[in-house]
């Protein structure tokens, strides 16, 4: 059985060629990964405008195209799908609206509801409040907002999940694909009510393994910074390695 392929989907706002390290650190190891063009924020690409825009659905049929095209390539392949952040959301609206990965790892993942945040939420309240008037006024979310320049109707659905909690896309059930939730210790976008409503919101407890990255654990140099993780990945890369079972058939 050849070792995984792991598709990358990446965090809001971050190009693809941020996860250079995370992918190297995956070959390394004799795996296969390979990071998602990250729509929007790719070198010489459109940018998000009043006439380029796109969805959750948009980004979930991305995934799922990659997903297929890994399968038909190399059908005995498995394939982990790895969300880094909002790439979680996504990842989770792909295993529940298209045919599945053989596995799941979120890290940096939220349910952004701004109630599961410190302060009563009031700053995310605030950017999810924000963006529906400037994208209505603008037909874009343009900088210096959060996540920008950033597509209408993605980020009005995102900054509705942060005002109601109810996700942009419709959770008939849980998600049953073998899962790993990575927390990043002191994660201050996914922090730890966040990130276990993520859980208790998409992924199914039995299938679902949890660990929490440690700033302890982060090698010299390293932090569990919720993006900057992605510099030094080592100890994420070893924990999905040790975490992964051996495939089931589809």
């Amino acid at each position: 059985m050849p070792a995984p392929l792991v598709l990358i989907s990446a965090a809001m706002a971050v190009p693809s060629g941020f996860y250079r390290t995370l992918v190297a650190d995956f070959h390394d190891r004799g795996w296969d990964a390979k990071a998602l063009p990250n729509r929007g924020f790719e070198r010489g690409e459109p940018i998000a405008s009043r006439s380029y825009d796109w969805s959750y659905a948009d980004e979930m049929a991305a995934i799922a195209a990659e997903v297929a095209l890994a399968r038909a390539e190399q059908p005995d392949r498995p394939v982990i799908l790895l969300g880094h952040s909002l790439g979680s959301q996504i990842g989770a609206g792909h295993e529940l609206h298209h045919p599945p990965s053989d596995g799941f790892v979120t890290v940096g993942a939220s349910a952004p509801y701004f109630r599961a945040y410190p302060r009563g939420g009031l700053p995310v309240l605030f950017m999810g409040t924000c963006v529906p008037l400037v994208t209505r006024l603008l037909g874009y979310l343009p900088k210096p907002f959060f996540g920008a320049p950033g597509a209408r109707t993605l980020m009005r659905e995102w900054a509705r999940f942060i005002r109601t909690g109810k996700p942009p896309f419709e959770v008939a059930h849980p998600i049953t694909t073998p899962s790993l939730v990575v927390q990043l210790q002191g994660d201050a976008y996914s922090v730890s009510a966040a990130n276990k409503l993520f859980v208790e919101t998409f992924l199914d407890p039995a299938s679902t393994t949890r660990w929490v990255y440690t700033k302890a654990a982060a090698p010299d140099g390293g932090t569990t910074d919720h993006v900057l993780w992605a510099r030094t990945p080592g100890p994420v890369v070893d924990q999905i390695i040790a975490w992964w079972p051996p495939p089931t058939p589809r």
